[in-house]
């Protein structure tokens, strides 16, 4: 279906394939959310491959003592090491995650900023873990915070790619909250 009207922009693709605006709307939306996730999950990865490199397993590099510890703990579960020896099922699990968060991104939909920002931030943390379970068969964690908070006492080490889960999960919440303040 071709666009009518003088708003309507049409681009031709390298194989001559004709897109209306949506189309480049569509463009658009997957650059913005691509300039989110592929520097995070560059910065994740490069983090991890430092830590790689200068962390020995389970050694503790103090940055801020008694507060933030920099470590190299692996991970072939879940959140907080739960469910742990399922690496395999976790790569399934992300590979459907990424395929939803793909869909999500694709398919046609009103303008969300804060919907993209969520999913860029989604796509690089599935990503970033992802690259960990399918290259070493395992997560690898290495930011240790001490909360100093009775069952978190330290928290459980974590990366820039579960950073990015968490941020765009409580984003979600955020806008779905405020999406439904605004139409009620």
């Amino acid at each position: 279906m071709d666009c009518q009207g003088p708003s309507c922009f049409v681009v031709h693709s390298t194989f001559g394939i004709r897109h209306s605006a949506f189309s480049y709307a569509a463009a658009l939306t997957m650059r913005f959310v691509l300039f989110i996730s592929l520097p995070l999950y560059a910065i994740d990865q490069f983090t991890k491959y430092l830590v790689l490199r200068s962390i020995s397993p389970y050694e503790a590099h103090t940055v801020l003592p008694d507060f933030f510890s920099l470590v190299n703990v692996t991970n072939d579960g879940a959140a907080f090491g739960s469910f742990k020896g399922n690496n395999l099922l976790f790569i399934v699990i992300s590979g459907v995650a990424l395929v939803v968060v793909l869909a999500l991104l694709v398919r046609r939909r009103q303008a969300d900023a804060w919907r993209d920002i969520s999913l860029a931030l989604l796509l690089a943390g599935i990503l970033g873990n992802l690259t960990d379970r399918l290259l070493y068969g395992h997560v690898i964690d290495f930011l240790l915070f001490n909360l100093h908070v009775r069952y978190a006492d330290p928290w459980p080490a974590f990366n820039v790619a579960d950073s990015c889960i968490s941020i765009a999960v409580v984003l979600f919440i955020t806008h779905s909250f405020r999406k439904q303040k605004s139409a009620g």
